[in-house]
C-alpha cells in the first residue's frame, strides 16, 4: 500500500517526519515523499513567521505523478496557509482524492484541500490557533472546533503534530487492525491512538495528581467485569456529578461510551491475535452475551466479529494483499 507525502510549499518539517516515522514502521505500507523536483519546498520564505519550524532541507524523493496513483496521500501542515499553494500540487490532489485515495491532512495541511474544493460541505479540523481563519477563508467547510481529528469519508483532518500520530494511528489500526496499530505505537514510542473525539487542549487545566488517567487504567485491567458510572467515580474518589465532568473533559466523550469503545477496542485486539470464540471474547470484554457483542460490534466497526477476524486474524494475509511490489503503486 502506497503512501504519499505531499511535500507542498514551506511545509513543516515535523509534519513530513510524522507520517514517514509512523507508517514507515509497518511493512504494510511503502512511503514516498513527493512534490515538483523544479521547486524548493522551502521556497517563497520571505514572509515567514516561524521560519525555525518550516523545513529548509525537505526534498521530494517522487514525483507528483506518484501522488495521484497513491492508497494514501498525507498533506502535512505549511507556513503561512492564507498563501496559495502551486496548482500543480492541488490538481495531484484532485486526481488522487477522485480515483479514491485516502487522505490525511496534518494541521494546516486542511488548507490546500480547502483551497483544491474538497472539503465543500465535509467536516474538517485543524490547530485550535488556525480554526477561526479556516472558517472565515472556506465557509463551505463545516469546521470542527478542538478535535484531535475528524473522518469524513475518505478524508481526515488533524490537528497539530501529535494529533498528527494519532491520525496516522488510526489509518494503521484501520488497514491492519487494533494489535498492529499498537505494535507501530510501541514502535514510535506512543499511547496507543486516541480517540478523534479527544480535545485538543483544556479550558481549565487540572493538576496532574488530579488526572483520571489511573481510573481509565483500571477500567481496561477490569473490562470484563461490569463497570458503572458510580463504581468508576468511586475508585477515582470522586463524586459522581464531579467525576462525570472531569472524565468528559479528560476524554471528551461521557464515561459509558468511552467504556463502550474500549470493550469494542480489546475485543478487536482478541479477533485478531487469538482463536477464542465469540461467546468467550463477549465475555472477556463485557459485552454479556455474544448476540449483544455482535450487535454492537457491527454497529461500530460495520462488520461481524467473524468476518472481522477473517480479514485481521492471525491467518490473514492482509499484509501480503496490500503490497504491490517494490518501486511504483
Amino acid at each position: 500500500m502506497v503512501v504519499a507525502i505531499l511535500a507542498v510549499p514551506r511545509v513543516y518539517a515535523l509534519d513530513v517526519s510524522i507520517p514517514v516515522h509512523v507508517f514507515g514502521q509497518h511493512p504494510g505500507y511503502r512511503v514516498f515523499v513527493c512534490g515538483s523536483r523544479d521547486l524548493d519546498p522551502a521556497a517563497d520564505s520571505s514572509d515567514r513567521s516561524s521560519h525555525v519550524d518550516v523545513a529548509a532541507d525537505i526534498r521530494p524523493t517522487h514525483s507528483l505523478s506518484d501522488v495521484e496513483c497513491a492508497d494514501i496521500v498525507v498533506v502535512p501542515g505549511y507556513g503561512d496557509p492564507h498563501l496559495p499553494v502551486p496548482e500543480e500540487y492541488l490538481k495531484a490532489l484532485r486526481i488522487a482524492v477522485e480515483r479514491g485515495a485516502r487522505v490525511v491532512a496534518i494541521c494546516t495541511g486542511v488548507f490546500a484541500l480547502a483551497a483544491g474544493g474538497m472539503l465543500k460541505g465535509k467536516a474538517a479540523t485543524t490547530h485550535w490557533r488556525h480554526t477561526e481563519q479556516l472558517r472565515e477563508m472556506y465557509p463551505g467547510v463545516d469546521v470542527v472546533e478542538n478535535r484531535l481529528f475528524v473522518e469524513d469519508g475518505e478524508i481526515l483532518t488533524s490537528a497539530g503534530g501529535g494529533a498528527g500520530i494519532d491520525a496516522c494511528l488510526h489509518v494503521v489500526q484501520t488497514d491492519f487492525g487494533a494489535t498492529a496499530a499498537d505494535g507501530v505505537a510501541n514502535d514510535v514510542v506512543f499511547s496507543s491512538v486516541r480517540g478523534a473525539n479527544e480535545p485538543q487542549h483544556m479550558d481549565v487545566l487540572i493538576p496532574p495528581r488530579d488526572s483520571l488517567r489511573a481510573t481509565r487504567d483500571w477500567v481496561i485491567e477490569n473490562i470484563g467485569s461490569s463497570i458503572t458510572v458510580q463504581r468508576m467515580a468511586d475508585h477515582s474518589l470522586l463524586s459522581r456529578r464531579t467525576f462525570i465532568r472531569r472524565f468528559a473533559r479528560e476524554t471528551g466523550m461521557p464515561p459509558m461510551q468511552w467504556v463502550a469503545l474500549q470493550r469494542v477496542l480489546g475485543a478487536r485486539r482478541l479477533l485478531e491475535a487469538s482463536d477464542w470464540s465469540v461467546e468467550r471474547i463477549a465475555g472477556a470484554t463485557g459485552f454479556g452475551t455474544a448476540a449483544n457483542f455482535r450487535t454492537i460490534f457491527r454497529r461500530e466497526v460495520g462488520v461481524t466479529p467473524t468476518a472481522y477476524r477473517k480479514l485481521h486474524g492471525p491467518s490473514s494475509s492482509a499484509t501480503a494483499r496490500t503490497d504491490r511490489g517494490p518501486d511504483r503503486p
